[in-house]
């Protein structure tokens, strides 16, 4: 499964090797997306956005944030309170992790600290194209 930062950034991946053969997206993503055109500074910002929802909308079927997801989320908030990270602040990243978590699959990010100390989750780091080693 791709987080939303990796579904933004995917045409500027150098490397696409790391990323599974056949990507998935929750609907959770979607939602962040289309927050993005409705909230940008500039009419290029606006425009930009806008063609990573639609293009997100056209690449996949997302998977529901559904009941078994919404039960993996309450592990996921505890595990980030355990760590001393609050949950409501990362609450989309916290809901794309249950989602994960509860379809048995590895969550492929560019950003792997916002989805440290959940329990049972698999994070797959994918380098960020503006980050050079």
């Amino acid at each position: 499964m791709l987080d939303t930062s990796t579904v933004i950034l995917l045409g500027r991946l150098a490397d696409a090797t790391g990323l599974p053969a056949e990507p998935m997206i929750t609907a959770v993503t979607l939602a962040e997306l289309s927050v993005g055109p409705l909230v940008a500074s500039s009419p290029d910002e606006q425009s930009a956005r806008q063609a990573h929802l639609q293009q997100a909308e056209a690449d996949f079927d997302p998977l529901p944030f559904d009941a078994p997801a919404a039960r993996a989320f309450g592990h996921v908030a505890a595990s980030l309170r355990r760590s001393g990270r609050k949950s409501a602040a990362r609450s989309f990243d916290a809901m794309i992790a249950a989602t994960a978590i509860s379809n048995g699959l590895a969550l492929h990010t560019c950003n792997p600290d916002d989805f440290a100390h959940i329990d049972h989750l698999t994070v797959v780091p994918v380098p960020h194209p503006d980050h050079r080693d």
